[in-house]
């Protein structure tokens, strides 16, 4: 594991840490900045574009199930039905790219149609058993009142708060051309109130303010609302979401396997492999001087029993790589003692379980803690490292902690990343915190599950 800490990470220090996009920092509080940010228009932008929209998606899409139902007693009424659905995944499409657009929502395509058989039935079959299509038909119903309410809230909260503030400007046309002092707060047929004066203006203006700073906030937490329905009925389904995961950890599973498998022929090869051929060739050698020169016959064979010793040394540590026998025979404890004894700072081991996990997770513990102690080793510079390791419910959890230069970083493509990619394929993860300086704090989840008869 290749992990580096401190300043090949390249983490934000000094004082340029708090500066934003281009070294400027923003002054201006977010309260005040939302009416003019560009996302506040383009959020207000779909919020009106909804309205028309949805009109037009309800339309079609209670027309054309309505006409496809009261077509079922005939020939007719199947494939109405399938283009009114097939329709509604193309108005999907459409929605997931006005969501892209405006609200900055990027969801996935949904899972395509899958044709059991091809032709006309089978595209009728597949649009008919499409969840998607029906999910997609649902928010073409739902869309119409949602955007009727958040239509109507926001443009009497926004129109509501420009006019106020800006009532300094234009209160002059009430008493000119309407025949009033200024806007009416009261009156009953014998008195009356208005917004006249320059404090009471002020104040008008300044509630106006208020609202305008408000409405920002109010149009984004209704496009809340409008993001959870796209991403929930337009975007995959979860059953797809976790079929591409699995499959992706499949094939993460399968190339950490092929490269392990490559490492241990590698080491085989490279190491005992080649050691027992000279030790082979050495005795061949020593047999043939045995009968001239016994004394030297002797010495090679002294010498290829120190070479046996050295290989058997490679063969366990290779064995240790695959599984040590420790961690079969005692568990995580032992293991991860045995691991913390060869690290070149003190390691304090606490493992804190009543029963052992899986053999697969419990291997998956074991090389995970094994790595991040080879980390420290390597590259913390620590004077002191602490392993933890506890069960949470259904989950195992794992901490090693180190007082070293820190500066890890999980997104910079090293070792970490690696290590991730593979707790993730066991629906595992792994957390980093570790700040320019130290100290590093690196945890791990495991999904938990009890140990089987061995």
């Amino acid at each position: 594991m290749a992990t580096e800490y401190g300043q090949g990470y390249g983490l934000p220090t000094g004082p340029g840490h708090a500066r934003g996009v281009g070294g400027r920092r923003r002054r201006m509080p977010a309260a005040l900045r939302a009416p003019v940010e560009g996302r506040a228009w383009r959020e207000l932008a779909y919020v009106l574009l909804s309205l028309p929209i949805s009109i037009l998606l309800f339309t079609y899409a209670v027309t054309m199930v309505s006409l496809g139902a009261g077509l079922l007693v005939t020939f007719l009424g199947v494939p109405v039905l399938a283009a009114a659905l097939a329709g509604c995944r193309g108005i999907g499409s459409v929605e997931r790219a006005r969501a892209r657009g405006l609200l900055g929502l990027d969801v996935g395509e949904p899972q395509p149609l899958r044709l059991k058989r091809q032709g006309f039935m089978g595209w009728i079959g597949a649009v008919l058993k499409s969840g998607t299509s029906w999910r997609a038909l649902l928010y073409s119903v739902l869309q119409l009142p949602w955007a009727v309410l958040s239509f109507t809230v926001t443009v009497t909260v926004w129109t509501l708060g420009w006019s106020l503030v800006t009532y300094p400007l234009w209160f002059w046309v009430l008493p000119m051309y309407a025949g009033q002092d200024g806007i009416q707060l009261y009156g009953d047929g014998q008195r009356s109130i208005y917004l006249d004066n320059p404090f009471e203006i002020a104040v008008t203006a300044g509630v106006g303010l208020l609202f305008t700073l408000a409405t920002p906030w109010i149009v984004r937490a209704l496009t809340m609302v409008d993001r959870l329905m796209v991403h929930g009925l337009l975007g995959p389904s979860r059953l797809a979401t976790r079929v591409v995961e699995l499959e992706s950890d499949r094939g993460v599973v399968v190339d950490t396997a092929a490269a392990d498998l490559r490492r241990i022929e590698r080491n085989l090869h490279d190491g005992a492999q080649a050691r027992l051929v000279n030790l082979a060739m050495d005795l061949g050698l020593a047999k043939e001087k045995l009968r001239e020169d016994p004394q030297a016959a002797a010495r090679m064979v002294d010498e290829a029993h120190g070479e046996v010793k050295t290989a058997l040394q490679e063969l366990r540590d290779l064995a240790r790589g695959i599984h040590p026998a420790v961690l079969t025979d005692r568990g995580l404890d032992a293991a991860l003692s045995s691991v913390a004894s060869r690290c070149t700072v003190p390691v304090q081991v606490e493992v804190d379980l009543s029963e052992r996990p899986a053999p697969a997770i419990e291997g998956i513990a074991y090389f995970t803690v094994s790595e991040l102690l080879q980390n420290v080793s390597k590259h913390s510079r620590a004077t002191w490292a602490a392993v933890e390791v506890w069960r949470s419910e259904d989950r195992l959890m794992l901490q090693v902690v180190d007082n070293g230069v820190g500066g890890a970083d999980l997104t910079r493509g090293s070792g970490l990343s690696g290590l991730a990619e593979r707790l993730d394929a066991v629906d595992g993860i792994l957390v980093v915190d570790s700040p320019a300086g130290g100290p590093t704090r690196v945890t791990a989840e495991l999904p938990w599950r009890a140990e089987r008869a061995r």
